[in-house]
């Protein structure tokens, strides 16, 4: 392993694959290191997939990606212990081709993409850990893997390793995780017969529905449950703050089991075999926890930068994004044989400043705080919404006025005046 390519990517993710197929295709030598058995090995749980970032990539994927359900179908679901208060928005307009989202499974797509970046000229080797990088000065220069003669040189290397980026913490690229940034989710993939989940969701073909829901589930931490459909199977889970999970000493696996059994939530699994589990960090710490993602011979993409958008639980394609642009960059540097300083490479920032991506991550970049400082959004108001619903549908001889009146003296009571307009305050300036 003594020769040298023009970029070593390092992770066979979504970003990572994007950056090795994008270089990759553009005549560029590339080696790209995984230490998984394969792509996706440490990625059984099923996700959503955002056509569009994919497509500026590999604009014919759905000839052969793995994919499971385009979705149609999004509902949105406030939940106390016993109901939930929900929107659903379903358009005909989602079931004509070219789709928006998909679910997957990632083992299998993130197989697939990796083949598509092999097959565009990269070199692929897995069960290959990156222990360092190699430095000459300031300058990043290569990669020292736990291979026999494992030191790899390149003019570039991508850290596409995820959010618990190792060698970028070692290089002193960014600092330890803050537990207040990262999210722990944990998964379950429950198998059942497809006939089975189009008539449970009201669906057909290869049509799908994702369920988000916020509430009670989550005890009072900041966090999130999902559902979504894919062929033979739902995927089921949920994420807390591991700060979080630190301070409420609650399990995820608990979470988990707890939330399953809601009473909205058990009828939609009942019967399905729970086959595989599995748990992983998000980084949701938003627009101020990323980090400097370039430098001397360096680039951070997807996980490894922080790019997620947890208030529309949106991650791969800004990983997908993240990864093309980089790849961009570098191609466009060296077109024009200039170095991949960090003066250069100033450019990658620029880009995604001017992309969604930026955009996105700012607008929000004050929500985390808000939603740390304020459990009440987590569990008081889903269980004054909820009760303000069966107070409203209930038919008990009771005027409507009467009703109106009972409710608003419930908010006040729980909140107060002050307490309600704060509250909005806060939110609108975190949306605004």
């Amino acid at each position: 392993m003594a020769e040298k390519f023009d970029a070593i990517v390092v992770g066979a993710g979504p970003s990572g694959n994007a950056a090795a197929y994008t270089l990759a295709k553009s005549g560029l030598k590339v080696l790209q290191l995984e230490r998984g058995e394969y792509p996706g090995s440490k990625n059984v749980q099923g996700a959503i997939l955002y056509s569009d970032a994919l497509e500026r990539i590999i604009p014919d994927f759905r000839e052969d990606a793995p994919l499971e359900r385009h979705i149609i179908e999004q509902r949105m679901w406030v939940l106390d212990d016993e109901s939930f208060v929900g929107t659903h928005y379903r358009s005909d307009e989602f079931n004509k081709p070219p789709y928006n989202r998909y679910t997957i499974i990632r083992a299998q797509f993130d197989k697939w993409f990796s083949q598509k970046a092999q097959e565009a000229g990269a070199l692929l080797l897995c069960e290959t850990t990156v222990s360092d990088l190699i430095m000459d000065g300031d300058r990043v220069v290569g990669v020292q893997t736990d291979r026999l003669g494992g030191s790899v040189h390149a003019d570039i290397v991508i850290l596409a390793d995820g959010v618990n980026s190792v060698l970028a913490r070692k290089a002193g690229f960014r600092p330890e995780l803050n537990p207040g940034d990262v999210a722990l989710a944990v998964k379950e993939i429950h198998f059942m017969p497809e006939e089975t989940i189009q008539s449970r969701f009201n669906i057909s073909g290869e049509s799908g529905v994702v369920i988000e829901m916020v509430g009670k589930i989550t005890k009072g931490m900041m966090g999130t449950g999902f559902l979504y459909t894919n062929k033979e199977s739902l995927t089921i889970g949920v994420g807390c703050m591991l700060s979080d999970f630190k301070k409420q000493k609650v399990s995820p696996n608990q979470l988990l089991e707890e939330m399953k059994n809601h009473p909205s939530i058990k009828p939609l699994i009942e019967g399905g075999e729970m086959k595989e589990y599995a748990a992983h960090l998000i980084p949701e710490g938003g627009y101020k926890a990323i980090p400097q993602i370039y430098g001397e011979g360096w680039m951070i993409v997807g996980d490894s930068g922080m790019f997620v958008n947890a208030v529309h639980r949106e991650g791969s394609n800004l990983a997908m994004t993240t990864g093309r642009i980089a790849a961009e960059t570098i191609i466009e540097l060296a077109e024009k044989q200039k170095p991949f300083s960090a003066r250069n490479l100033a450019a990658y920032r620029e880009k995604l400043d001017a992309s969604f991506v930026m955009k996105d991550l700012k607008k929000y970049r004050n929500m985390p705080g808000i939603f740390h400082r304020n459990p009440q959004f987590f569990t008081t108001y889903p269980e004054l919404v909820n009760q303000a619903a069966h107070t409203m549908i209930k038919v008990d001889g009771i005027d409507k006025k009467t009703k109106e009146r009972e409710i608003r003296n419930s908010f006040t009571h729980r909140r107060s005046l002050f307490g309600l307009m704060g509250d909005a305050f806060k939110m609108w300036r975190a949306f605004e």
